[in-house]
C-alpha cells in the first residue's frame, strides 16, 4: 500500500483525553508529515499536565494504518537525511510514547501493518476489532525486517515463539488471535471499538495522575530490570505519592464511603 491522500492528522482534546487520528483514508499511511506532526504532538502531550490519556486511531472504518508510505520513502528519504535519520525519528517518537508516563490506547482495525503495528506496540493498551483486522509485521514479504522497534517490542509483548511465527512467516493475525496471544487487551465489535477506546481513556484520565505516572515508570520496561530494581522503583513510587492531595482524597473518600475525585 503506497498511495494515500496527504492530509494532516486530526488532533482533538476531550477533557483530559487527547485523540490523534491518522487522517489519510483509506490506508492511513504514516507519511513524513504525519510523523513530524506526531513528534510535535508527543512533546506537547508530555509537557501538558492537563492531558492524562491519549487515543490514537485511524480515520474511517477501513484501516488503522497500513504503515509507512513506501513510495514517499523511496523518493524522499535522502531529503530527510537518509534512511537511518528517518528510522531514528520513528524510534524516538515511539520511545517517547512508551515512556512518558501517560497511558496511550491504540485501536486496531483493518490493516495494522508494519509501522501500523509498531506505533501501537509503543502504546500501553491495544484494542482490536472483532472482525476484519489484519495485524502483523510483514516486512519479510519485502525482503526486509521490522525497523521501528517492532521485533523487540513484539517479542516482549507476546513472547519469542509468537513473535518469530508472525515475523518470519510475514503472518497477519486477526483481532481474536491477537487477544489469544496477549497482543491486545480487548476485542470488540467493530462499531464499538473507537467509543470503547475513548471510554477507557476517560477512565484512565480520572485516575490519580501522579500515581499513574509512578506505576507506569515502575512497570514499563520491567523486562530489562532485576526484581530488586523493580522493588526499588516501587519504593520510589510510594515516596512520590505518599503525601499528595490525591492520596488524601483517596483515603478520605474510602472513609466517607464515596467515589474519589482525583486530579483537582
Amino acid at each position: 500500500m503506497n498511495e494515500s491522500a496527504e492530509q494532516s492528522p486530526l488532533i482533538e482534546q476531550r477533557g483530559a483525553v487527547k485523540i490523534i487520528t491518522i487522517n489519510a483514508p483509506p490506508w492511513n499511511l504514516m507519511s513524513f508529515a504525519f510523523m513530524d506532526t506526531l513528534e510535535e504532538e508527543v512533546a506537547k502531550i508530555e509537557a501538558d499536565d492537563g492531558v492524562r490519556a491519549v487515543v490514537i486511531t485511524g480515520a474511517g472504518e477501513e484501516n488503522f494504518s497500513a504503515g509507512m508510505n513506501l513510495k514517499e520513502l523511496i523518493q524522499g528519504v535522502e531529503a530527510r537525511g537518509g534512511q537511518f535519520a528517518v528510522l531514528d525519528q520513528r524510534l524516538r517518537v515511539i520511545s517517547k510514547i512508551e515512556n512518558m508516563g501517560k497511558p496511550w490506547i491504540a485501536t486496531l482495525f483493518g490493516y495494522c501493518l508494519g509501522g501500523g503495528l509498531e506505533v501501537p506496540l509503543g502504546c500501553h493498551f491495544r484494542l482490536a476489532a472483532e472482525k476484519g483486522a489484519q495485524i502483523g509485521l510483514p516486512e519479510m514479504d519485502l525482503g526486509s525486517v521490522p525497523a521501528w522497534g517492532g521485533s523487540a517490542r513484539l517479542a516482549r509483548c507476546v513472547g519469542r515463539d509468537h513473535a518469530l511465527d508472525m515475523i518470519l512467516r510475514a503472518r497477519k493475525i486477526s483481532g481474536p488471535e491477537a487477544k489469544d496471544i496477549g497482543l491486545v487487551t480487548e476485542v470488540l465489535p467493530n462499531d464499538q471499538l473507537k467509543s470503547r477506546a475513548l471510554e477507557l481513556a476517560e477512565e484512565l484520565a480520572a485516575m490519580p495522575r501522579l500515581a499513574v505516572k509512578a506505576m507506569m515508570d515502575c512497570i514499563v520496561g520491567h523486562e530489562t530490570k532485576t526484581l530488586e530494581q523493580s522493588i526499588a522503583d516501587e519504593r520510589a513510587a510510594i515516596h512520590a505519592t505518599f503525601d499528595t492531595p490525591d492520596r488524601r482524597e483517596g483515603f478520605n473518600a474510602f472513609v466517607e464511603k464515596r467515589k474519589p475525585v482525583f486530579n483537582q
